[in-house]
């Protein structure tokens, strides 16, 4: 398989780089050097000059920064909302399929029950708006695709809510964390896995093109995410269960964030992971130790 890689350094760009080969996967990786999506007419051209010798695109890139969105709109809509569907129609041209990750937050996280992919939208911010508009984008490009929503990444490297837990666990003897806002933490090895595993069928013409949900299972809250890292990491930190109301941030997060992966299982043959053992391979990867 010969994928073009948009994104370098970010949690599943670094996951696909290194199970690239174990699944017999030869990389074109493209960092923000190389293809600066916030110019997405640039980052086309320079799909364009790939394209044509390679089997699968993969974007793995995305402007992720949530709170920050809501003062730079116009960079978010550039990254996650304009180039997708710019690089999709280079794709779609070239008759090589595209693969791009969304996420939850294109929904508004109402009610309690799991989220399918061919729900109602309703973006609470401009990070999920950009991320929306990013996969009408890659739809209407035309060309074989598949989108894939996930949650609550994390992976031993960059920026995520494992890393800043053992962080402050480690300088604090308790932490006050939201407990209604609930979803599935999902590890990036599976995410790239995921995509490894669709990306052979949807060349093989065997996978169907549409729009699918990958998260960890079982759901749980922020709270509840923070306790199992300090139980498997034998920390000492007490976690004080709060309402989102009293941890206000800048961009609303979705209070409902479960969703269904059924369509992923039926299609293409992947399961949800279980998060909780996904997350004793990367405390492994960081070096802290399991309890007996």
């Amino acid at each position: 398989m010969r994928a073009v890689v948009f994104g370098q350094s970010g949690q599943v760009a670094s996951e696909l780089q290194r199970q690239a080969a174990s699944v017999g996967a030869h990389l074109i990786v493209l960092g923000r050097e190389a293809a600066d999506q916030s110019n997405p007419v640039a980052a086309a051209q320079t799909l364009r000059n790939l394209v044509r010798n390679t089997d699968v695109v993969i974007n793995a890139a995305a402007y992720t920064a949530v709170d920050r969105a809501e003062t730079e709109p116009e960079i978010a809509h550039a990254v996650n909302g304009k180039a997708p569907g710019a690089l999709a129609k280079v794709a779609a041209e070239a008759g090589v399929p595209f693969l791009h990750i969304s996420t939850d937050y294109v929904f508004d996280g109402s009610g309690d029950k799991a989220w399918k992919p061919g729900d109602a939208t309703g973006p609470l911010g401009v990070y999920g708006a950009s991320k929306l508009e990013g996969e009408e984008g890659v739809r209407a490009a035309g060309g074989d695709h598949a989108i894939l929503r996930t949650s609550w990444v994390f992976s031993a490297h960059g920026a995520n809510f494992v890393r800043t837990m053992l962080r402050l666990g480690a300088e604090r003897d308790a932490l006050s964390i939201v407990n209604d806002q609930i979803g599935g933490p999902t590890p990036a090895s599976g995410i790239a896995s995921a995509l490894f595993g669709m990306a052979k069928q949807l060349i093989s013409g065997e996978g169907p093109s549409g729009t699918y949900h990958y998260a960890g299972a079982p759901a749980t809250s922020w709270a509840g995410f923070a306790t199992e890292i300090f139980r498997q990491a034998q920390m000492d930190v007490v976690v004080n269960e709060i309402p989102a109301s009293d941890f206000p941030t800048p961009a609303a997060r979705p209070a409902n964030s479960r969703m269904d992966c059924s369509g992923l299982e039926a299609d293409f043959g992947i399961k949800p992971p279980n998060w909780q053992a996904e997350l004793r391979q990367v405390l492994k990867d960081l070096g802290v130790s399991e309890p007996a």
